[in-house]
This record gives structure tokens, sequence and C-alpha cells, in this order.
């Protein structure tokens, strides 16, 4: 089984090359006295270190061991405690935290890196400390100043851990029908009484408190979303002076058996009356916990790009040992029996369609960091009203690409392994079945497409996405390799957009019926978009002489396969999405 080496070289590259991150951070007073390229590339070494030697270790025995719940209490695996420990002294759980209450104010950029050295270590355990990195950025946003005092710090540090409970049995997206209830206790605080499933990190024994922020419903709330408020509720109360009081009325009534993710604990969290506070205003708590489930929703993009990035270097390092057959030209290995796997047509297009996907996706993924980072730290507003309005458009297509490109290359590097891709020893089936909530979990990709289509294309007219694409087409030049295949893609997916939205006000089901294709077909222009960038800054660091010339012409080399294997997806996907809705409403419900 491969060990888990973080990709530095591409990350850099990525970071300083293509996007210039470096140049960026110049520029922004609140992010020029913090961080530097020097700095960036200290933490992104150290960060390497601690991926691969502290958390990817636990990947496999934390899935063979998994969680265990007993009367409420919940055991994490053996070495999840310690590695834990070593996380927090890192400081890692607050790196792109506000240093006004402990963190270090990283840009998303960097911590972005970093997020994907994690989740290709082992998702399971990397989902615990990034909810209370997520549920920071609720508190910060919307929270009293009393509140982000109390709780914001110990998170940071990780002496506490954060969850995020939204989802009931009955109510999974449609959260306007949840039934939690929240009481005014008239003192300042709240009772809520009601049952949560799903919940990440609901209870474990990790952190000394557990800061869940709760979705429920005050008896004379609105039906529907609208009537929907937001409870900061921790597991232990906090004294005035910080120090931990009693428990709170609130339990894990079970923890889910599932097909993957098994270090990670999805519990079943009942609130008894629990004493919690109110987080942002009334009524408008579903807008408060958006802050933390746009931020989750980057992440989990990242986590099928971690996955991904594990069973590419996996299957590589399989086909590179991995004996079978003879070259169709000649052996090319005559003192052997059979020539490496390496050697097949069939085994490099698997290879190449992965390794393609992912420095895109890698790319893409920063791209959007950099869009949030521009919202955040830019000095000029209309730079910033503009990066918003790109990474909303962008934030679900991050999310539902990265994840189906996450299970797709699983799946696939379980090919190249054949066999052994199938079986327990090799990790590859691991890598299956931990990648596969990625899909599920913080708003399905389907919902996703409803998002990216719905509200974000449609209820602007598109403004959004005029853009990003504006973007590209002053960015690629006449003389730029893949210009014309790129910028025929470009005018095909604004035509296709232009007849989407008409059909959408003549159909009020086109939306949902097309979403999926609609996003699948922007994301590989998107892709395009990265794999141009990459090229150019490819060829301008041959040019001037770079350093390893042989691993800046592979990416000219990976471009090309992108343009002429992968890129060609995008028509497939624009004619499902332009086929309208007849044949799928056309049976009755007995003939499904």
């Amino acid at each position: 089984m491969a060990d888990y080496q973080a990709p530095l070289r591409d990350m850099r590259f990525v970071m300083y090359d293509v996007f210039r991150a470096d140049e960026q951070w110049s520029l922004w007073p609140a992010l020029n006295q913090t961080i530097d390229r020097e700095t960036a590339d200290a933490i992104l070494e150290e960060a390497a270190k601690l991926a691969a030697k502290t958390i990817a270790p636990l990947n496999r025995p934390g899935d063979e061991q998994g969680c265990q719940w007993d009367n409420g209490e919940v055991t994490t695996p053996a070495g999840y405690k310690e590695a834990y420990r070593l996380f927090s002294e890192g400081g890692w759980n607050g790196l792109g935290g506000n240093p006004d209450y402990g963190g270090m104010g990283m840009p998303k950029v960097l911590a972005a890196q970093f997020d994907e050295m994690a989740c290709s270590a082992s998702l399971a355990f990397t989902l615990y400390p990034s909810l209370g990195a997520g549920a920071c950025l609720a508190i910060d946003a919307h929270a009293s100043d009393d509140l982000k005092a109390t709780y914001m710090p110990p998170i940071y540090s990780g002496q506490w851990t954060g969850t995020m409970c939204l989802t009931e049995s009955h109510a999974g997206s449609d959260l306007g029908i949840i039934r939690t209830k929240a009481l005014d206790n008239g003192d300042g605080s709240y009772a809520i009484t009601g049952t949560k499933i799903f919940i990440t990190g609901g209870e474990h024994d990790l952190s000394e408190n557990i800061i869940h922020l709760v979705l429920a419903k005050l008896p004379d709330a609105p039906a529907g979303p609208k009537g929907i408020s937001l409870f900061l509720i921790p597991k232990f109360l906090v004294n005035p002076d910080g120090s931990l009081g009693e428990r709170n009325t609130l339990s894990c009534g079970a923890i889910e058996k599932k097909m993957g993710i098994h270090g990670s604990a999805t519990c079943v969290m009942n609130f008894d009356g629990a004493k919690g506070y109110l987080v942002g205003e009334v009524n408008k708590g579903l807008n408060a916990m958006f802050t933390m489930m746009n931020y989750e929703r980057l992440h989990v993009g990242i986590q099928g790009l971690g996955a991904s990035e594990m069973s590419y270097q996996r299957a590589l390092a399989y086909a590179r040992d991995r004996r079978q057959g003879r070259s169709a030209s000649s052996a090319q290995q005559t003192d052997t029996a059979a020539d490496p796997l390496l050697v097949h047509g069939d085994i490099r297009r698997m290879l190449l369609n992965m390794k393609a996907l992912n420095e895109a996706g890698r790319a893409f993924s920063t791209y959007v960091a950099m869009q949030l980072d521009i919202a955040k730290f830019s000095p000029d507003q209309q730079e910033r009203d503009k990066a918003n309005a790109l990474a909303a458009l962008l934030t679900p297509v991050v999310k539902a690409f990265l994840t189906d490109i996450g299970l797709d290359s699983c799946i696939v590097g379980q090919q190249v392994l054949g066999g052994h891709g199938y079986i327990r020893e090799w990790g590859q089936e691991q890598l299956v079945r931990d990648v596969r909530i990625t899909q599920i979990y913080e708003g399905t990709n389907g919902i996703q497409a409803l998002d990216l289509l719905g509200r974000k294309i449609f209820q602007n007219d598109g403004a959004y996405l005029g853009l990003l694409l504006n973007d590209i087409r002053r960015s690629t030049k006449p003389e730029d390799e893949f210009a014309e295949t790129l910028l025929n893609t470009v005018d095909q997916l604004e035509k296709l957009t232009a007849r989407l939205l008409s059909q959408s006000r003549r159909d009020p089901d086109a939306i949902n019926a097309a979403g999926v294709d609609y996003l699948t077909a922007l994301a590989y222009v998107c892709y395009g978009w990265m794999w141009l960038s990459i090229s150019k800054a490819a060829a301008h660091k041959l040019a001037s002489c770079g350093s390893d010339p042989a691993w800046l012409a592979a990416k000219q080399v990976t471009a090309r396969h992108y343009f002429t294997r992968l890129l060609p997806r995008f028509h497939s996907a624009a004619a499902a999405a332009l086929a309208g809705t007849g044949e799928l409403f056309a049976l009755s419900e007995d003939q499904f």
C-alpha cells in the first residue's frame, strides 16, 4: 500500500505560478504583515509532515476499529486522541481563523491546500476539527461579542470542538419542516427540545466540550424556512470565568453504522430542554447557518479532491510495480517475466484521466478559495463584490463536481489495482467507501445543481455567470494553444444557459431536470480554463529556464490530454441538459 505524500510541488505551482497568490497578499493591508511566500512554504511543509506522519497512519486502523457507543458516550479509534492533541498544539484548528480570538488569520488559498492534505490522509479524522472551524465562521459572522469571546478561542485552540445540527429524521434538505422547538427562558437563554440525526462529531472523546449550532423554531415563528432560528448549545455549560459547569440536557442516543468514514462518529443527538443562546436574529437562522454551510461545501469538495489524489498516488505506485503482460510494441523489461502495468495504453488512459482531473480540481478549488480571500481582504469594494458573486456561483460547482470526480477517480484507481483494489489489504476499497458520502452530505449534489441553476443563475438572469465567462475570455489570448477549443465551449455554454433560462420561464420543472447536467457542463469548461492557465504558467517557467523541465513539460502534455479526451464530455452534458422534461414526467407513478 502506497504511503501518502503531499503534492507540495504542485500546490506551490498552483498558488504562486498560476494564481500568484503571494503577489496578492503583498497588496492587501490586512495580510501583508502576516503572510508571505516564505511563511506559507513553512506552513505547507509542516502540514505535509502532519498529514503523512500523524494523520495518515490512523486511516486504516481507524476504519477497522471505528467508533464505539456505550450509554451515550462515544470512544474514537485508538490513536485519535493523541493525533488530535498534536493537531491542536500545532494551531491547525485556527489556521484561517480570526486572530482577534486566537486564530492564525491565514488566507483561504493556503488553508485549502492544508485541507486537501488532511483529507487525503484520513477523511474520517479530519471531519472532527473541520466542523469546529466552520462553526467559528458562523459564530464570528452572526453571534454577539460575548458569545464570540467565550466560544471561539477554545475552539481555535482545539480545547473544544463544534458541530452543525440541521437534519431531522423527516427533514433532510427541506429544513423548513423541522420540528425542533426553542422556548425563551426570559434570561437571555433558550430551552431547545428536539432530535437531530447525522450529526458529525456530535459526541466523542477528543475535546473537553462540544459546541453545537442547532436550527430550531420558536412557537410564534412563521412557517417554512423563514421561521428558523440558530442557537449555540454547549455540551457543558460555561461559567462566567470560562470554566466548565454542569452538563447540559442533551445526549447522544446512538451512532450510525455506515458504509464508510467509520472513524467519524455520526450521531443521533437528543436535546431535552437544553440551554442555548441565539446566534444572529430570530427567524434568520438559516442565513446564519449558511455561513458555515458554504464553508463546509467548499471543504467537502476538497474532501473529494483529497480522496482522488490518494487514489491516484496508490494506483500509480501499483502500476509502476505490478508486472502483467508485455508492451504491445515490444518487451520493455526483458530480464523479468512481464512488464509493469504502466506500459499498457488503457492503464495510462486511466492514470492520465485521474492526473488531469486532480490537477485541474486543485487549481479550481484554489481559484474559488482566492475569491473568498479577495472578498475578505481586498481594500477595493468593487473587487470584493465581484469575488463574492463568483464564490457564490462556484461553491455548488466545487462541492458537487469535485466529489463526483472523487468517487469516479477512486473507482478508477480500484480498476487499476484490479482484484487487489477490491480487497481490504491495499486500502483502495476504503477510499471508495469513504468518499461516497461526500456526494450526499452538506446538500446532495442534486441540491447543489438546483442551487447553481435556480438561484445563482436563474434568479439574476445569468449575471454571475457573465462575470466568469468574461474573465475566461479576457484571459484567453489567440496565441494560446487551446484558445480556440476553450472559447468555443464558452460560447456554447453561454447559448446553453440562455436556452435553459428560456425553457425555465415556460416550464417550472426545467431547472430541476437540467441542473445536474448543466453543472457538469459548466465544470468541464472551468476545468478547461484551469488547464489553459496551468499550461501557460508552465510554458512561462520553461521559457525562463525554470527548474525541473520534465515536470513542467508533463503539465503541457496533461493539458493536451484534458482538451482531447476529457473536455468533449462537455458536449454530452450540454445535450442532456437541453433534453427538456417531456419523458421525465411522461410516466405515471405506477409506470416507474
